[in-house]
């Protein structure tokens, strides 16, 4: 298992914690994704250290690249 907190400089508003957690909740390795409003921060746990730049390119992909 792992996990790691990236900083996501495009966090916003709401609606852009919820699209980055539904998204990433959609991936079948993910096991728990929490955005942060507040820091601009998302925690990510999920299953192998290989699928790391699936999430990445996730993130990239729909607007929201992490800063690691």
């Amino acid at each position: 298992m792992e996990k790691k907190t990236v900083k996501v400089p495009n966090i916003n508003c709401v609606h852009c914690v919820h699209t980055i957690e539904s998204e990433l909740s959609g991936l079948p390795y993910i096991k728990s994704v929490r955005a942060n409003l507040g820091s601009k921060e998302v925690e990510i746990e999920w299953d192998d250290e290989k699928n790391w730049p699936n999430i990445v390119a996730l993130l990239k992909g729909i607007n929201y690249p992490p800063r690691e």
